[in-house]
């Protein structure tokens, strides 16, 4: 996603381009060693920040409540785990490539028999 940015134009056309930005809200943060807070206020004051249009928290899918039906009715409960029905962990987790998956892999289509050697030589 592109932020579009004002412009200001030249000479007797140009203007302020730094009115209307949306900064983030200023907050009092208590806590902390004495002084600290009015410290980080006025931080915020004197240097407030851009507030984006839109953050990390619309791109994620709406959050099922408890007491709201499943939204994958077609896996068990367990799914990724490494109990129970369904697939385990490896399912969730993409297992590191190493070198003994990868010929054994080429085993497939590999009609020369070099695969098939360096198979067994390393699984010695």
């Amino acid at each position: 996603m592109a932020i579009r940015e004002e412009v200001s134009g030249i000479g007797s056309m140009s203007k302020r381009t730094d009115l209307n930005v949306s900064q983030q809200p200023v907050r009092y943060i208590s806590g902390g060693e004495y002084g600290d807070g009015q410290a980080t206020y006025d931080q915020q004051t004197n240097a407030p920040m851009y507030a984006a249009e839109t953050g990390i928290e619309s791109s994620l899918p709406p959050l099922t409540g408890f007491n709201e039906p499943t939204q994958f009715p077609d896996e068990p409960i367990s799914f990724g785990a490494n109990y129970g029905e369904g697939p385990g962990l490896s399912a969730v987790i993409p297992q590191p490539v190493t070198m003994i998956s990868t010929v054994e892999k080429a085993l497939q289509y590999d009609t020369s028999g070099i695969s098939e050697f360096l198979f067994n030589r390393l699984n010695k």
